[in-house]
């Protein structure tokens, strides 16, 4: 039995919104081990609904719909759904009740377009909706099909899916196997880099191994079926300690472990602090320390120094050699790095210099170049050149700066 996820919201389509209900669906369903091999999003149109309901009926036994239950004329898929299946809807006197007193409670009184929020098809179970006025609907209009209707605001729909939808499932049989995935994250490797080194891991049965990249970090996502989620977990480890060590310090943490907060806790543990000086960041890796709660037991703070007059006055960087080599520099990197490191008395001081784009970049020094001054409590000092290249495009080449500057930070530490 497979089941497939249908949302329906022009909004979707147009990408006015982000289609988070199917990243939660699918993971939700990974749990329940419910495999579900398509996805489909549809705009509000009834008879381009249809033609989804008629293929998705070909290949999966459960169909989720999100989005499409609200009381504005747009809202179609419920009746679109009774209308497939030659079903008459039946307005149910306990949904318009429940809607009346949820309004109440909020001070407002019911409209009659709400009213349509109530029609069911016949035969269909009332998915309560603890939060919203919308319920969803729990149907089988054949021996073979299930249909599970919830509106398209994630907070109801997972609500909904907690409450009801898994208990339901669970009852039908589904549950007794799950399927359990790890995360394991990389920096300073590239995929197929990566995916070279652990080619043998790609093509196992039970657990299996699947690389991804985005904006420069490269992940394998290891995923077992079994029982349950200890049974899972000892399929997975061995797996995972094996790709460890065939990454080395190319691998950094798994599941939501970031750069900074594996940065943070290298420090904690260290009894280190950390200082930083930006230019072309523009405190973008100040950012990603201070999203880790409890940053301050190793961040100190950092200085933002965009303009030259601030690598000088502030951090000491010698005016000839912004004179002659530039502001991004070797030089200038590791004396942003000495300086903000020695301003704030920190153990570490990690400088970004460089030229993010889209303009500024020259023959010599293209938009991309970035470097990145490391120094650390020994009084020594180190730069990094790197060139991510000026098609990433201005946001990107910040993210890339900052993430390398931690992940440099990082290897220093181990």
């Amino acid at each position: 039995m497979t089941a497939e996820i249908i949302c329906v919201g022009t909004e979707l389509l147009l990408g006015d919104i982000l289609n988070s209900n199917a990243q939660y669906l699918a993971q939700q369903l990974a749990k329940l081990g419910i495999p579900h091999y398509y996805q489909t999003v549809v705009g509000d149109n009834s008879e381009r609904l249809k033609q989804v309901i008629e293929i998705a009926t070909q290949r999966a036994q459960i169909l989720i719909f999100t989005g499409g239950l609200g009381p504005t004329p747009d809202d179609l898929t419920c009746e679109t759904i009774a209308a497939f299946f030659n079903s008459p809807l039946v307005e149910r006197p306990e949904v318009i009740e429940e809607i009346t007193r949820k309004y109440a409670q909020r001070g407002r009184i019911m409209t009659p377009s709400n009213r349509k929020q109530a029609l069911i098809p016949q035969g269909a179970e009332i998915l309560p909706n603890p939060t919203g006025t919308a319920p969803g609907i729990i149907w089988q209009p054949r021996t073979d099909l299930t249909i599970l209707t919830f509106p398209g605001v994630p907070s109801e729909m997972q609500r909904m899916w907690e409450v009801t939808a898994v208990p339901y499932l669970k009852s039908l049989g589904w549950g007794q196997e799950i399927i359990y995935s790890r995360m394991l994250r990389f920096w300073g490797i590239s995929e197929s880099a990566l995916a070279e080194k652990v080619a043998g891991y790609l093509n196992l049965p039970n657990p299996t191994v699947a690389p991804y990249a985005s904006r420069g970090e490269v992940k394998l996502r290891v995923s077992a079926k079994a029982a349950t989620d200890e049974q899972a977990r000892e399929l997975i480890t061995p797996v995972e300690q094996q790709i460890k060590g065939i990454a080395g310090l190319d691998y950094y943490g798994a599941d939501d472990d970031t750069l900074a907060s594996v940065v943070g806790e290298l420090l904690r543990s260290a009894g280190q602090t950390l200082s930083v000086a930006e230019s072309c960041t523009g405190g973008g890796l100040g950012q990603m320390l201070t999203e880790i709660s409890g940053s301050s037991d190793y961040f100190w703070g950092g200085v933002i120094s965009y303009d030259n007059s601030v690598k000088e006055r502030i951090l000491g960087v010698k005016s000839e050699d912004l004179a002659k080599f530039g502001a991004v520099s070797s030089i200038v990197a590791e004396q942003m790095a000495v300086g903000v490191r020695s301003h704030l008395a920190t153990t570490w001081g990690l400088s970004i210099t460089g030229i993010a784009g889209p303009t500024g970049g020259t023959e010599t020094k293209p938009v991309g170049l970035v470097y990145i001054g490391l120094a650390g409590p020994n009084e020594e000092v180190e730069s990094f050149e790197y060139r991510f290249g000026a098609m990433r495009g201005r946001s990107l080449i910040r993210h890339l700066s900052a993430c390398t500057a931690l992940d440099n930070l990082r290897r220093k530490l181990l």
